[in-house]
């Protein structure tokens, strides 16, 4: 496999004409003529234009989903369930392909495209279960007088808002619980990543989902077309997947009307790792939670802190398993690492390394961009770290480790603690009791305890702090897109 071949799977969503703007079930160029060029990060070469709507798309796309709204509203849980039953069959039917896309708009390895893709699916499969337990209550009311009965119906039309770097997860993570509970909605994907965003869109519509329920703009005007949908007082949700700084400035925008918001903001993850922990087990957790899609997650491990006694052995180890993997094209065999999403990925990415061995690091391996076209960065491990180096109060998205030590416990969850963000942790350590207290300490809405890896449908996924707004997954994501309406009556 190599990624010289054909751009097939790009070729024939371009022949279907599902690379345009979905909009009440119709697919449409931008009002204005605007296009979004699409670049493959492993070569910096254009792949295709796509639309980039305008203000004028946006609220085209509002007025779709509203005028859908009601009717959607009304369908049987049993109708809703079934849709995202056949979305993910169909899904899982077609992963190879769309793990394929995924590879040439994001540049991320195919194996970890396509498990991507197969996460992606089972949102669809969980909210095909949770979309008939939508479950009321009906209490007599402590004075006799009443029944005090609630029930949860849809928030109503819905703006969702993904980031490029899990473009199909993202989105159905969403979408999912969206349709489950009867919303309509509108999704603006990433402009670096719009195509998967297209190839769901057009997924859902196969497997049955009425027109306008779901709506696709893709925009690089995100300035001009997001304040206008929240504008527009029909919108009534906000469910958003990005940066802190952005985040704010979603919540400024939603305030004007009340717009009940989800979000789900950046990360700077602790890694602890205890004295009596086994570190050859430790690391190859460490290379999941550091890794996993490159280092450009939001709940990637961000710092690394190591107890003195363990820092040289874990330094080493690490140093070796990052000195091993394979950085190139996603669709090439046997390579472990894919490019940065784009240019300018890579080059913070460089400033990160320099800030640091500025201020005394020193770097065990890599530090740089390999010699070769595309966004590609070096797996970077920087030892010597001061425990109060600015650099660590910032998300690193990339493969770069940086390793600060400590000596007691309590130090290590100041440090842990010592950000704004609380999205998730990681803790390594042969003491459970010790692992649960230090879990129950750390400031942060997850926590991995000897494991690597923490994301399932099934599990309530967000952050504390800056880091975000409720919960996305598990039942608690349902309820993310519903209201409770309690009604008071006497019989």
């Amino acid at each position: 496999m190599s990624q010289t071949m054909d751009y097939d799977v790009v070729d024939r969503l371009v022949a279907e004409g599902h690379d345009r703007l979905l909009i009440g079930g119709e697919w449409n160029r931008a009002s204005d003529g605007e296009e979004i060029e699409v670049v493959d990060p492993a070569t910096g070469t254009p792949i295709v234009s796509v639309p980039s709507a305008s203000a004028e798309d946006a609220l085209a796309a509002v007025d779709a989903a509203w005028d859908s709204a009601a009717a959607w509203a009304a369908t049987s849980p049993t109708e809703r369930s079934e849709i995202l039953r056949r979305g993910f069959e169909m899904m899982t039917e077609r992963a190879e392909s769309l793990a394929r896309l995924i590879v040439f708009e994001m540049g991320k390895t195919y194996s970890e495209a396509l498990g991507e893709v197969r996460y992606a699916a089972e949102f669809f499969r969980w909210y095909s279960g949770e979309a008939v337990r939508n479950d009321g209550s009906i209490k007599i009311a402590p004075g006799g007088d009443k029944r005090i009965v609630a029930i949860h119906q849809p928030v109503g039309v819905s703006l969702l808002i993904t980031p490029w770097n899990f473009p199909a997860a993202m989105a159905t993570r969403k979408i999912g619980p969206a349709i489950a509970a009867g919303c309509t909605m509108i999704l603006k994907p990433a402009s670096d990543t719009p195509l998967t965003a297209f190839a769901v869109g057009a997924l859902l519509e196969e497997a049955g989902l009425p027109p306008g329920v779901l709506n696709v703009v893709a925009s690089s005007r995100s300035s001009q077309v997001v304040p206008v949908m929240l504008g527009d007082s029909r919108v009534r949700k906000l469910s958003f997947t990005g940066s802190t700084e952005v985040g704010r400035t979603l919540l400024a925008n939603a305030a004007e009307h009340i717009v009940n918001c989800s979000m789900e903001l950046g990360g700077n993850a602790p890694f602890v790792v205890f004295e009596d922990a086994d570190i050859e087990s430790t690391v190859d957790g460490a290379m999941i939670a550091k890794m996993r899609n490159g280092g450009q997650s939001c709940i990637t491990a961000n710092r690394f802190f190591v107890h003195d006694s363990v820092a040289d052995e874990f330094g080493r180890v690490l140093s070796k398993a990052m000195g091993e993997i394979r950085v190139g094209p996603g669709l090439e065999n046997g390579v472990d690492l894919g490019p940065m999403i784009n240019l300018d990925a890579q080059t913070d990415l460089q400033q990160t390394v320099d800030a640091l061995t500025g201020a005394g690091a020193r770097v065990s391996v890599g530090g740089g961009a390999p010699d070769r076209p595309g966004f590609f960065f070096q797996p970077t491990v920087i030892e010597g770290v001061g425990r109060d180096d600015p650099t660590l109060s910032r998300e690193i998205f990339g493969p770069i480790a940086p390793v600060v030590t400590f000596e007691t416990e309590e130090e290590a969850v100041a440090l842990a603690n010592d950000t704004i963000h609380g999205l998730a942790a990681y803790v390594y350590t042969a003491d459970l009791s010790r692992a649960m207290r230090v879990a129950e300490a750390i400031e942060s809405g997850m926590v991995g305890i000897n494991r690597g890896l923490i994301s399932d449908p099934a599990a309530p996924f967000g952050g504390v702090k800056e880091s975000g707004l409720g919960r996305e997954g598990s039942s608690e994501g349902l309820h993310e897109f519903l209201e409770t309406k309690y009604i008071a009556v006497s019989w």
